[in-house]
């Protein structure tokens, strides 16, 4: 075997054994040693030059960045999730000597899911766009899917529902961070449009399992609801909320203005 590439492979030996152990410190080290020593191979993107050892150069660098996407996820860094996606994208679109990843629909589900998360809905059907007919059919891609079509629906039952059924491991971050913005989305319409709300009807409206996950996400994100005597009080957080004054008076007066301007050009 090559001499880099020996390198590489058994410093990534050491990285996959890091990660197993969760010592996610150490594989950030170790990630970046690989990216650099990456860079001394022609044949991965974007030159893809040929040589002796090109597929076996491009299989493990797909392996270090499949593994990196991972590792973003695990330290739930969002920024490194995207650099690394893209890093690796190519791989997937244009490496076409190698054989299909076992990873690749769970990791373009995972982005599919990040961009619906950070509320990218237009590159999340971007995305969709690029993918083949069978990609369409694969769960990971599915999931994704019917979440945004949930969420889009306002069928926000599922979206959280969806939580115990991730094909992959590695979604349940993300779910996580959807449920969240589900219930902050709920919680803010429940506010405007109630004074109050007893604790059984708060829980099933926010969809919490139990009193106490409630109690703990008002104490947390919402601390001006007031909870007395098993009810959950809005008012508080409506008296405080900023009232913008409208500008009537010079709102009529640019209208005027507007009115005699016109009457002048006719």
């Amino acid at each position: 075997m090559d001499p880099k590439l020996m390198e590489v492979s058994q410093l990534f030996e050491r990285f996959k054994a890091a990660f197993i152990r969760n010592d996610f410190d150490s594989c950030t080290k170790f990630l970046s040693q690989l990216k650099v020593m990456l860079t001394e191979f022609k044949s991965i993107p974007p030159l893809f030059e040929e040589s002796p050892n090109a597929v076996r150069e491009l299989t493990i660098a797909r392996d270090i960045y499949e593994h990196a996407v991972v590792l973003s996820v695990k330290t739930e860094d969002q920024d490194a999730f995207e650099r690394d996606f893209f890093q690796l994208k190519p791989y997937y679109t244009d490496a076409s000597r190698l054989p299909q990843s076992p990873q690749e629909y769970p990791i373009l589900g995972l982005n599919l899911l990040r961009l619906l998360v950070q509320n990218r809905i237009a590159e999340f059907h971007t995305e969709l766009e690029l993918l083949s007919a069978t990609a369409l059919e694969n769960p990971c891609i599915k999931h994704a899917v019917e979440l945004e079509q949930s969420f889009m629906e306002g069928a926000y039952n599922r979206v959280l529902s969806a939580r115990q059924t991730v094909p992959h491991e590695t979604y349940v971050y993300f779910m996580d961070l959807l449920a969240k913005t589900v219930r902050d989305e709920i919680a803010g319409c429940s506010e405007k449009a109630y004074d109050y709300l007893s604790f059984n009807d708060a829980r099933q409206m926010l969809m919490f399992p139990s009193d106490q996950e409630l109690s703990e996400y008002i104490t947390e994100e919402h601390p001006e609801w007031e909870m007395k005597n098993g009810v959950v009080f809005f008012q508080k957080a409506k008296e405080s909320a900023p009232c913008k004054e409208i500008p009537s008076l010079q709102l009529i007066n640019q209208t005027l203005s507007y009115a005699r301007e016109l009457e002048r050009i006719v």
